[in-house]
């Protein structure tokens, strides 16, 4: 079972349909992406020299060359390793080094900088910058028959963030995407022939997974001409585009309600947001649906289950008179097709419903494991689960709750106390723009709850004594913020997410 046979399915079946575009642009129609593959995968197998299984490295901004060359490695029977483009050069070194790519793909913005960590890679024999003439040679080179490969074989390697220590590489098999593809069409989201896919996210991670459904059902990928993520060309791009699907973090949501174009935009081109990676609050979530209405579907995916654990529909999204309807705003839905989810204490028994614990998995979308790290492997898919490390909580009607990651709860006075809970209360003022919120190391109640907050940029300014007010309206007294940090911004990793981590530093320092 080799994915690419999903390219090459739509492409006879709807040649002549466009398949990528830079942004208005169009680049390629199926059939000729297909026999572009074909072309790369004999260039990969052939003058590069590389064989069955070995890792091919893609360190890019985003850009139209993504998706030819995502779907060349996999036809040619090897294994894709994407590396998000922010980090760091040591970052990319560690990354190169640890999978044991043989060649590496890179953009001309990132060139200098993997050539330059060359001499300390010796598995690392050839670097192509893309666009170059060196790319367009491969890209002409003798077409090859698709590869054969297992239903377990290697197809993303994708390396976590690794916010705890050095990144570890989930081991991603042709039957894990395969998976999380027939969910998409289940749980998420209709794709038909002639639509598009908007990559307004990195393709190194979700936005890229994301292809492989809709390639299938020949769908055409749209990459804006500028290769990050700007409001302004994504809403020129609905003046051009019909159909449009994008997977966006919660921030880049946020940004695109606020933005002065959403007012004048084409939202009709716009069919769906799929929104996953980080907590969409519930404000923000009811701000976007009264821009956009009833376009959003969210997922909770990890790297280790990619995309496919959970997913709240559109139909939930719309059910105001459900008299739970907020509560279910506030969750990550229910497990998708064929994903077994459970809420377990620290020994791994099952917890009743309502009460919290660790979130675990099982289902054809768990990784194979960690790339030659058999330890943690071990650890993390113990009895045949995985253990997510995120905490949440199950209702009666199995939709899922998340609080926050392990080592975000704090504990004070013996009570658990989840930050998610207390930021949601926060973001309902209208003085406050972002939130967030950590436990500060207290001599007699273990911990005390400190709250950050950056404050709107319109209307009077916030004072602690009104969120003091809010949050004892709202949640339990000991639950309240003991102190009230106000920032200019809050500090984030290169997904948008909040580094707790840095904050943490900041009230020890």
């Amino acid at each position: 079972m080799n994915l690419a046979a999903l390219l090459h399915r739509a492409a006879r079946a709807h040649a002549e349909r466009p398949a990528v575009f830079e942004g208005d642009r169009l680049l390629h129609r199926f059939d000729g992406l297909g026999r572009r593959v074909a072309c790369l995968a004999g260039a990969l197998r052939g003058p590069c020299g590389l064989r069955v299984d070995d890792r091919v490295a893609v360190v890019m901004t985003n850009r139209a060359e993504y998706v030819e060359l995502v779907w060349g490695i996999w036809h040619g029977g090897l294994a894709a390793v994407p590396v998000n483009a922010k980090l760091h050069a040591r970052e990319f070194a560690y990354i190169l080094g640890h999978s044991g790519a043989r060649l590496c793909f890179v953009s001309p913005d990132l060139a200098d900088t993997v050539i330059a960590l060359k001499p300390e890679l010796p598995a690392l024999e050839r670097i192509v910058v893309v666009p170059s003439a060196e790319y367009d040679r491969l890209a002409q080179a003798e077409p090859i028959a698709l590869a054969e490969r297992s239903p377990d074989a290697l197809a993303w390697l994708f390396y976590t963030s690794g916010t705890t220590g050095r990144p570890k590489g989930a081991m991603l098999s042709h039957c894990n995407l395969l998976t999380m593809t027939l969910c998409y069409y289940a749980d998420v989201d209709s794709v038909a022939p002639g639509e598009r896919l908007l990559h307004a996210a990195p393709m190194s991670h979700g936005s890229g997974i994301y292809m492989v459904p809709h390639i299938a059902q020949a769908s055409a990928q749209v990459v804006p001409a500028g290769g990050k993520f700007d409001p302004d060309e994504i809403f020129g791009l609905f003046d051009h585009h019909r159909g449009i699907a994008m997977f966006a973090a919660p921030t880049m949501v946020k940004r695109l309600v606020e933005h002065q174009g959403a007012r004048r935009a084409r939202i009709d081109a716009l069919k769906t947001i799929v929104y996953g990676g980080g907590p969409m609050y519930v404000a923000d979530l009811q701000k976007g649906l009264s821009v956009f209405g009833n376009r959003f579907v969210q997922i909770f995916g990890q790297g280790e289950s990619p995309m496919c654990i959970t997913a709240l529909s559109r139909a939930a999204h719309a059910d105001t008179a459900h008299p739970r309807y907020l509560q279910r705003l506030a969750s990550v839905g229910v497990a998708q097709t064929g994903i077994e989810v459970r809420v377990a204490d620290a020994e791994d028994r099952d917890l009743p419903v309502g009460e919290t614990g660790e979130i675990l998995v099982r289902g054809q979308s768990v990784m194979l494991g960690y790339w030659n790290n058999p330890g943690a492997t071990a650890e993390t898919l113990r009895g045949g689960w995985l253990h997510t490390g995120d905490v949440g909580a199950l209702d009666a009607d199995g939709f899922l709750t998340l609080k926050d990651r392990s080592k975000d709860m704090i504990i004070s006075g013996g009570s658990n106390i989840y930050p998610r809970e207390i930021e949601e209360v926060l973001l309902t003022h209208p003085g406050v723009a972002e939130a967030s919120v950590i436990g500060r190391p207290h001599a007699e109640w273990g911990e005390e709850v400190v709250a950050f907050v950056v404050r709107a940029e319109t209307g009077a300014p916030v004072e602690p004594s009104e969120l003091d007010r809010l949050c004892q309206d709202r949640i339990a007294r000991f639950k309240r913020p003991r102190d009230y940090r106000f920032v200019d911004a809050l500090p984030k990793n290169n997904y948008g997410k909040v580094l707790k981590t840095a904050l943490r530093e900041l009230v020890r320092g």
